[in-house]
């Protein structure tokens, strides 16, 4: 059996990420995890770190995935794969949403995407093939999208800084038939390993992951 992270957080692009990717990637593997998922912060208060305009004609997509990349370097040399996600916020809210399964161009243009909300990204995402999973949804300042929204929920949040309720997050996702995921919700090594899924095998790719976790053909960590 092996262990996957599906949410997590770098120094290099979420500027509430306390970790560089060697030192991630290090963590994971002493902790006995095959996989993880770079699940940098997709908003505004990143873009607004990286000094990027959300609304400039530049490419803003491939600096965002400056941690992925650093990430994937550094899990090639260990051993541990790492697959492509984001947590994804919308100017509507203060929801997150970690998006797994997903093609640069979804998110090339920040400023559209911050202006759509989840009610229109959502047909667009899902048109794609791509997965949306709310992160934390009853942690103070969140509140559960409507759930024809969304693919799943995080039922099982292990941040050590946050009450994320977890237990009125799983009800919801089976009121629902929502998938249910769990996550450690990286950010600091305090963090590593509180959280993610025991699956048979490792995905070959970022889309394998994504439907390894549409399948549901895994155990939550932490439950």
């Amino acid at each position: 059996m092996f262990k996957i992270e599906t949410h997590l957080h770098t120094k290099h692009v979420s500027r509430c990420g306390h970790m560089e990717a060697a030192e991630i990637i290090a963590a994971y593997k002493q902790a006995g995890y095959s996989a993880v998922i770079a699940t940098d912060h997709y908003n505004r208060t990143t873009f607004d770190y990286l000094g990027i305009d959300p609304a400039a004609s530049c490419d803003r997509i491939h600096p965002f995935l400056d941690g992925y990349r650093r990430l994937k370097e550094e899990g090639e040399k260990q051993g541990i794969k790492v697959f492509k996600g984001a947590e994804l916020r919308f100017d509507e809210s203060e929801n997150d949403y970690l998006f797994y399964g997903w093609k640069n161009d979804i998110l090339s243009d920040p400023e559209d995407v911050f202006r759509m909300g989840i009610a229109n990204f959502a047909p667009i995402a899902k048109a794609e093939g791509c997965l949306i999973i709310q992160a934390h949804p009853y942690r103070h300042g969140c509140t559960p999208a409507i759930a024809c929204y969304l693919d799943g929920v995080e039922v099982i949040n292990t941040s050590p800084r946050h009450e994320s309720y977890n237990e009125r997050a799983a009800e919801y996702a089976e009121q629902f038939g929502l998938i249910a995921t769990s996550g450690s919700d990286c950010h600091r090594p305090e963090d590593v390993a509180r959280g993610g899924i025991i699956t048979s095998k490792v995905p070959s790719d970022s889309m394998e992951m994504m439907r390894l976790i549409r399948s549901r053909d895994f155990e939550l960590i932490g439950k």
